[in-house]
């Protein structure tokens, strides 16, 4: 079965729908989720979404960043992210996402490696908020259609010029022939054993572009967060405690009761000190105290968190937080530039799939949504500008011979084995692939 589009995007997280709403309303947009719109990481976020404050700003947001980055960081890259972080924040706000304010100013909090509170958010879920308002602005646009439960098997191309890709819906393949194709389809999270990460993400993007050789880059940038919530002999994607918590004013105590680290250190920085305290101590696990705060005060600010503590049989505001450290984001990926364009033509990838040099070898705490954010928009920008100059080609496409779960396998073994190959012994220390 064949279908022709202006525009397939492959992922329903903020990147892929933000990139959405800001094509133009003649453009004829598929845009398709592997599970439902909502299972994503962008869901998942918690803490909030770095922004320059004001126009001052930005000169010491740029520093935080490189610094956290180890200054691998591409620094022009670095500047547009902190540059259009404010005018995104605006579009989001009319977008209908309900940032936390007081007496009708926004509120910010501060996270680990900030020199500043610069973080907006809603409580302790501003993703969800986020993707909530993104997708009911998705249901307004008659140009968009969403295909759920949908899978991304492969490119369609011709002499490295993308012309489309191969999807399975329903266990049926249909071929989309498209003129750009933006791949948004998250992390690799799903590849490891302890990860925030929706399980299903597995890297597929990834994957495809290993098999039609488009360039990846810096494969070994692999954050961990140094504070998910511990359960003993649990396979489930582990549950995240904002660095918001440690934000606000929460301190890691290891198995003697002392405070170890300044938990406001960047993050592989603290998840080192945690893993150090793991092997000395023989304890799975750290404690993340806020007994001290008033309870009212975590009722309000971290309401979340604090509801699904409480499932978990821990009053975190009388007892500590048992965590340790886990896989939480690729800051490796799809090399593109400035405008998320890869290396084949007419093919974009935006967000965590993409490795557009801003986070360096380790991201700023709250710049993932913004990264989504501002080279989605730049991306849907490029399109908009170029989209009428570009013609849609039907051409032979391979037929997809195996079963779908074989063909999940393949790709997820194929990410497994490169990550394996790219990040030697320190991640097999922390994380063990499933």
């Amino acid at each position: 079965m064949n279908k022709i589009v202006d525009v397939l995007i492959i992922g329903s997280g903020v990147s892929g729908i933000y990139t959405s709403l800001n094509l133009k309303d003649d453009i004829d947009v598929l845009l398709i989720s592997k599970g439902k719109s909502h299972d994503t990481n962008t869901n998942l976020a918690q803490g909030g979404i770095s922004t320059a404050r004001n126009e001052e700003d930005i000169k010491l947001f740029i520093e935080d960043t490189l610094k956290a980055g180890k200054y691998k960081n591409d620094l022009s890259a670095v500047k547009i992210l902190t540059k259009e972080s404010i005018d995104n924040i605006k579009n989001l706000i009319k977008l209908g996402v309900n940032f936390d304010k007081c007496d009708d100013e926004l509120i910010y909090t501060r996270e680990g490696a900030h020199s500043v509170n610069r973080i907006v958010h809603t409580k302790d879920n501003t993703g969800e908020s986020v993707q909530k308002a993104l997708i009911n602005e998705l249901k307004q646009r008659k140009n968009i259609t969403v295909y759920e439960d949908t899978y991304f098997a492969d490119i369609i191309s011709e002499n490295n010029k993308c012309m489309g890709a191969i999807i399975i819906k329903d266990n049926k393949q249909i071929n989309v022939y498209a003129k750009c194709v933006v791949l948004a389809s998250g992390g690799i999270g799903g590849v490891f054993k302890n990860s925030t990460n929706q399980k299903i993400l597995n890297g597929d993007s990834i994957a495809v572009s290993l098999k039609n050789n488009i360039k990846l880059e810096n494969l070994n940038y692999i954050q961990i967060h140094p504070t998910a919530f511990y359960e003993q002999n649990s396979n489930q994607k582990r549950f995240l405690i904002s660095e918001a918590v440690r934000g606000e004013g929460g301190i890691l105590l290891n198995s003697d009761n002392k405070r170890f680290v300044d938990e406001l250190l960047p993050r592989d920085i603290v998840s080192k000190a945690i893993y150090e305290q793991i092997k000395k101590s023989k304890v799975p696990y750290v404690n993340l105290d806020i007994t001290f705060m008033k309870k009212d005060y975590i009722m309000k600010r971290f309401p979340f968190i604090y509801e699904e503590c409480l499932k978990r049989g821990i009053d975190i505001s009388k007892e500590y937080i048992k965590v340790s450290p886990a896989q939480h984001y690729f800051m490796g990926g799809i090399k593109v530039d400035l405008y998320s364009k890869t290396s084949m033509e007419n093919l974009y990838a935006v967000g965590e799939t993409s490795c557009t040099g801003v986070h360096g070898k380790n991201r700023l705490a709250s710049n993932s949504l913004l990264e989504g954010l501002v080279f989605s928009k730049r991306c849907a920008n490029n399109i908009n500008d170029f989209i009428h100059n570009i013609d849609i080609k039907i051409i032979d496409t391979n037929i997809i011979t195996t079963n779908l779960q074989t063909l999940i396998n393949k790709n997820r073994e194929m990410v497994i084995n490169i990550i394996k190959e790219k990040c030697g012994d320190y991640y097999d220390e922390l994380l063990d692939c499933r």
